[in-house]
């Protein structure tokens, strides 16, 4: 049975998966201004951390069409869909309401459109879960049961350099932006059920990410089983340095490294780091 995964351009791929004849992205759009950015193949990071840092508007972003989303469903049998948290997006309902109308003209293909309640690497994971069942021989329903318990496990959390695009975009308010940056206070963020809440905090960038290594370490249960992700925008160095942190303590049997695509950079921004398990 052919099958095919879906992530929205949110979903950070680590190298390992880029390449993967199985694997498509929707690509959402980000517009800068008068300018709109296409979140593809063509996505230019330092370009776009530039124009973000000289405009004085807040980059908004829109969700692929449902019209995308159908275009990808084609040439496959099994299709499945891995949006980033409907809480940060309407990703999740243009793919569903894509679903709906693609079932009503084809309805003996499965699809199944999962809400990962994470964002960037923490999608890249639910991607290689499925990937991992179907190529095992699961059927359809037993991927979809064993994925969304996957995804109901899986914990996010991030430490980010700058609070910016979070303050502008209405996640923290401005006098807690405001202080933390006065005083150089990094706060260590987490999801609860998708949506983005403070768990800690420490003064330097450093001490946060160690901080929140610690977190991971003292909260993973069944780490040989699973795979820790870690996303950098624009830091390879940080990335590899909660790596190292958490991979010298705990046992996980892999790590994924990936770079930020466009979303993830537009909310991570400069030297953001984003940890999922």
């Amino acid at each position: 049975m052919s099958y095919r995964i879906i992530g929205d351009s949110c979903t950070d791929l680590p190298e390992i998966l880029k390449h993967d004849e199985h694997i498509r992205l929707a690509a959402l759009t980000i517009q800068i201004e008068e300018e709109t950015i296409v979140d593809d193949a063509t996505f230019n990071q330092s370009e776009f951390l530039r124009k973000m840092q000289a405009s004085k508007e807040c980059p908004k972003s829109s969700c692929p069409s449902p019209e995308i989303y159908m275009e990808l469903f084609e040439g496959a049998e099994d299709i499945y869909v891995v949006t980033l948290s409907n809480k940060l997006s309407g990703s999740y309902n243009s793919a569903e309401l894509a679903k709906t109308l693609y079932l009503e003209e084809h309805p003996n293909k499965k699809i199944a459109v999962f809400d990962s309640k994470s964002a960037s690497i923490g999608q890249a994971l639910v991607v290689a879960k499925i990937k991992e069942l179907v190529e095992a021989g699961k059927t359809f329903e037993e991927v979809v049961e064993q994925v969304t318990t996957f995804r109901d496990h899986m914990k996010t959390m991030f430490v980010l350099e700058n609070l910016d695009n979070l303050r502008k975009n209405g996640r923290l308010s401005n006098l807690t932006a405001v202080i933390c940056s006065a005083l150089n206070i990094k706060p260590i963020m987490g999801s609860d059920d998708g949506e983005i809440i403070k768990v800690d905090q420490a003064r330097g960038i450093e001490k946060a990410l160690v901080k929140m290594a610690k977190y991971i370490e003292d909260d993973v249960k069944d780490a040989k089983d699973r795979i820790l992700g870690i996303a950098h925008c624009n830091n390879y160095e940080r990335a590899v340095f909660v790596k190292e942190q958490l991979m010298s303590k705990v046992g996980f049997k892999d790590c994924f490294i990936a770079n930020t695509n466009g979303i993830s950079s537009l909310y991570a921004n400069d030297g953001g780091i984003v940890v999922c398990y």
